[in-house]
């Protein structure tokens, strides 16, 4: 435990970066009793279980709780990697909304994260969309550009917008107008195993400050343990690789477009900017001139990492704070040496806060956001109010927590207060930590082009770097071309 002391201590002193929030977060603060512009572990904890709210009784003020109707929904959910409480929230959700609103037939498809978004734009141009679908906080501008969503947030709902981050009321907006209610939003944090830091002569108790260290622990640990030392994800077309990649590359100065600066106008490019080229060349650093990553992390995702972390063969990496419930989970079902080692993994597992980078310390602002679609491209035609009792249900202060359980926080700021959160907080290690990363949250660039510009332009990016093909200067300027026909395009 003297790591966990340590980092809330590192935690508390960098506490300034709050400030960094909007100065209307203290103003929000009045209207729903959470005050983001004060958040630190010490402040999320002393939050925790001090207000109850009646799911039911919120969501009878939008819809009648005898409405009958019917709803299709998509959504990416429970799979084969989910830990028991994944599951179980999911099937307790389902059944406490079908308990409230028994007389609305729910048609729902669990679909494969990696496929979903090809599957959605196949069936908004079929005219065969589902009435609701939560998605990603970076695909639903694509959507509504294309105006195949409705214009639908918060109040539509019965919540103020004070309920929610003002990053995730960013992510729904297309051009003034809101297309979605934000379901939960989540910053990552910095995991570390502090027995192969010791055995390679390392802190065991402190995390890399700063992007720099990461390339050097790295490093130290491959030559003095002959373990990989830092998880890398550069996979293209995965949702994963920007969401490890991005915070690099804004903490040296660059980003994709100015999505890193107070008042972005997503036109101007930075993937070419000297951070940027910085950021690569610590990647190349640790997969080419140093070896100090995993060979595989072209085409790793973060589920390729959590065999050789649980084995005690990756030294750190960037992760939810659902890692460690996944790892105690691995580690149960381990036997024999490998239950051992398993064991000592889990005792020794450290959450800090991302390191940062000449420029700042940075992180996804994350999470997901429900969408309505346009009625003409729905197939079956649209029920609003069983869409309005729905989307009320599910990011109300209880839903937006349970549903985010041990893989994120609550979109509806409410969900802080209650008791769910001090369950969480209590049962879950380390989810202070990566809560209080919250203030430090870049949203991407809110276009229609995000997911191609992060899932397919970026990663590629990475991956001319560490392969050679190219330099870390070409990659960037290359990147930066194609980016800038792609807003030319918009």
């Amino acid at each position: 435990m003297a790591g966990y002391r340590i980092g809330r201590r590192e935690l508390l002193a960098g506490a300034a970066t709050a400030a960094l929030l909007p100065g209307a977060l203290a103003a929000q603060g009045n209207k729903t009793g959470v005050d983001a512009s004060t958040w630190t572990p010490d402040y999320i904890n002393k939050l925790a279980g001090t207000a109850d709210y009646d799911t039911a009784a919120e969501c009878a003020k939008v819809v009648p709780l005898d409405y009958k109707g019917r709803l299709t929904y998509w959504y990416w959910g429970v799979n084969q990697a989910s830990t028991e409480i994944e599951r179980k929230m999911e099937a307790d959700f389902f059944a406490a909304f079908a308990k409230t609103y028994p007389n609305i037939e729910l048609v729902k498809q669990n679909l494969d994260y990696n496929a979903m978004l090809d599957k959605l734009r196949t069936a908004s141009i079929g005219k065969s969309a589902p009435m609701v679908a939560r998605l990603p906080i970076l695909w639903g501008s694509e959507f509504a550009a294309k105006g195949q969503l409705m214009a639908f947030g918060p109040t539509d709902v019965g919540y103020s917008e004070d309920e929610f981050w003002p990053g995730a009321l960013k992510s729904v907006t297309w051009k003034g107008k809101r297309y979605g209610v934000p379901t939960n939003n989540e910053t990552m944090a910095f995991i570390w195993n502090a027995a192969i830091f010791k055995e390679a002569g390392l802190d065991p108790d402190k995390a890399p400050a700063s992007w720099d260290d990461v390339v050097a622990y790295s490093k130290q640990i491959k030559d003095k343990t002959g373990k990989n030392g830092y998880g890398m994800v550069a996979r293209v077309n995965a949702g994963n690789t920007p969401f490890r990649f991005m915070p690099q590359l804004w903490a040296y100065g660059g980003g994709a477009l100015d999505e890193a600066e107070a008042s972005p106008t997503y036109t101007k490019i930075m993937l070419n900017s000297p951070g940027a080229k910085a950021a690569l060349q610590a990647s190349y650093d640790m997969y080419v001139r140093d070896k100090s990553v995993p060979v595989s992390a072209l085409t790793n995702t973060q589920t390729e990492n959590q065999d050789p972390f649980i084995a005690g063969q990756i030294a750190m990496m960037i992760s939810h704070p659902s890692e460690y419930a996944l790892m105690i989970e691995r580690a149960r079902k381990a036997t024999g040496a490998d239950k051992q080692v398993a064991d000592n993994v889990v005792a020794n597992m450290r959450y800090g806060l991302i390191p940062r980078g000449p420029a700042r310390r940075a992180v996804v602002f994350g999470g997901s956001n429900a969408h309505v679609f346009n009625p003409n491209i729905v197939e079956g035609g649209m029920d609003l109010q069983a869409v309005k009792a729905f989307v009320a249900f599910m990011t109300g202060p209880e839903w937006s927590i349970k549903l985010a359980w041990n893989i994120s926080n609550p979109g509806n700021v409410r969900g802080f207060r209650t008791k769910w959160m001090r369950e969480r907080l209590d049962t879950i290690r380390f989810l202070d930590v990566s809560t209080s990363m919250l203030p430090n949250g870049i949203p991407f660039p809110v276009l229609p082009q995000s997911a191609e510009i992060m899932n397919i332009i970026v990663p590629n990016m990475l991956q001319n770097t560490l392969t050679r093909k190219m330099t870390p200067d070409q990659a960037a300027e290359n990147a930066a071309k194609e980016l800038r026909a792609l807003i030319n395009d918009l």
